[in-house]
């Protein structure tokens, strides 16, 4: 089994037709959130993952083998929820609406300018459609946010600044109602 305790995120600083012809690992989100964990690359060589705990893999990210061997990790397809906003009467509030609601829940989220992506969870779900959002299970890679204070995997750091408390103004949203004429899907079944 070839050892890998180095991680190069993004490939940073190696030439892109190193990266090009580096072997590859599919890795669900599951595993790549992981430290320790054994794979297959491409080639067919067994992997042992030994990196330092807390630090996530990203698709595009490098690992670094023990014999100065190169494996490009690639984002597996997942089973994933696409939210996407109603595209009748929704807007991109309903989407910051939503990420808010799943935020405040510590759901792992990735955040698109048209949809968001979460792992499926059918309360979720539930609770998603019935604020009038498309939630539609899908097959697609996985990418979630870090958060504000994951370590940066990109070398993108900023200075620590005070946080600044900022009056933020309640809107109330008027419900949304489905009458006799309404002929549109939210696609609000499974």
């Amino acid at each position: 089994m070839l050892q890998i305790s180095k991680l190069m995120p993004r490939g940073a600083g190696l030439a892109p037709v190193l990266i090009k012809r580096a072997a590859t690992v599919e890795l669900d989100w599951d595993v790549r959130q992981k430290s320790r964990f054994d794979a297959t690359d491409s080639t067919g060589r067994a992997l042992g993952v030994f990196l330092p705990r807390g630090t996530l893999v990203r698709g595009g990210d490098v690992l670094v083998a023990e014999d100065g061997s190169l494996v490009r990790v690639i984002a597996a397809a997942q089973p994933v929820l696409r939210i996407t906003a109603c595209s009748e009467h929704g807007s991109a509030f309903d989407l910051m609406r939503a990420a808010y609601h799943l935020g405040n829940r510590h759901v792992p989220i990735e955040l698109k300018p048209d949809h968001l992506k979460i792992e499926p969870d059918h309360v979720l779900a539930d609770m998603l459609r019935a604020m009038h959002l498309t939630v539609l299970e899908v097959t697609e890679a996985f990418e979630p946010e870090g958060g504000a204070y994951a370590h940066s995997a990109q070398g993108h750091e900023h200075a620590a600044v005070p946080a600044k408390r900022v009056a933020i103004p309640v809107v109330a949203v008027a419900p949304h109602v489905h009458g006799p004429g309404c002929s549109h899907d939210h696609g609000h079944g499974h």
